[in-house]
């Protein structure tokens, strides 16, 4: 059975960073690919992050070059590691995996196994 979790979400300032950790069970997360996606009310949930079996890594416009996504085989978790963060960013956060390898589809109804989320909030 697949089980995700995660943790890390928090109040932060605009500039600031959080790193959100992904902890996965049932899957190895060196295998399998892990997508982070964020949802704002009101809006459908949008995937900002990906990270295939082979290392690859895929990010949305809006946070590449602020955001960094890594994992610890170990662990068996994924980290995104969020810096310089915006209002915009506020929303819950969520990881998700499919079961495959490879960082095809960005849209949350491609993915049945997910967590239940961390909020992040970015405000003054």
């Amino acid at each position: 059975q697949v089980q995700l979790v995660e943790s890390g979400g928090g109040l932060v300032q605009p500039g600031g960073s959080l790193r959100l950790s992904c902890v996965a069970s049932g899957i190895a997360v060196g295998e399998t690919k892990i997508h982070w996606f964020r949802q704002v009310p009101g809006k459908e949930r949008e995937g900002i992050s990906c990270m295939e079996s082979l290392n690859d890594k895929w990010y949305a416009d809006s946070v590449k070059g602020r955001f960094t996504i890594s994992r610890d085989n170990g662990k068996n978790t994924v980290y995104l590691r969020m810096k310089n963060l915006k209002p915009e960013d506020t929303g819950v956060y969520y990881c998700a995996t499919d079961g495959g390898a490879f960082c095809l589809q960005h849209e949350a109804s491609s993915y049945p196994y997910w967590g239940q989320g961390t909020q992040v909030t970015v405000s003054s």
